[in-house]
């Protein structure tokens, strides 16, 4: 399975069965275990997941006052794919930087994950692809607050 897919249905499938390969605790391939440890940090998500793909094609509109945790831990793991390759170059010494200021990964990407949002949504309107700089800029400035 890969990530890099526009089934939003085989995508939730993906985490759902991650999760219960990892209570399971059954060997994991590397993009298995990356999502395994999203998950692990975000136990709100936990019961969701244990209940099995009942909910898969739930939604989660903004006025329901619940975020999408789908969309969410899929944040976590685009910045933690940026992080590891270095893309755009300079998010791994922005994402380190945060880390030790913050005295976590996970809180630092939580403060990325805005920036990521709003540079995915704009590219999204605009019909085009995401501006690599404007992601990079708005997270710099993050390091300088």
């Amino acid at each position: 399975m890969t990530l890099f897919s526009s089934d939003r249905t085989a995508l939730r499938r993906f985490i759902f069965e991650v999760w219960a390969k990892r209570l399971a605790r059954t060997p994991l391939e590397p993009l298995e275990a990356l999502v395994a440890d999203v998950i692990d940090v975000h136990p709100e998500y936990h019961a969701l997941l244990e209940r099995g793909d009942r909910d898969i094609e739930r939604e989660f509109p903004p006025e329901s006052g619940m975020s999408n945790p789908f969309l969410h831990m899929a944040m976590h793991i685009a910045i933690r794919e940026q992080v590891a390759a270095d893309r755009p170059a300079g998010v791994y010494e922005v994402h380190s930087t945060l880390t030790a200021h913050l005295g976590s990964p996970v809180k630092a990407e939580h403060r990325m994950i805005e920036c990521l949002a709003e540079s995915l949504w704009t590219a999204q309107r605009a019909g085009v692809l995401p501006d690599e700089q404007a992601y990079l800029t708005c997270i710099t400035r993050l390091v300088r607050a």
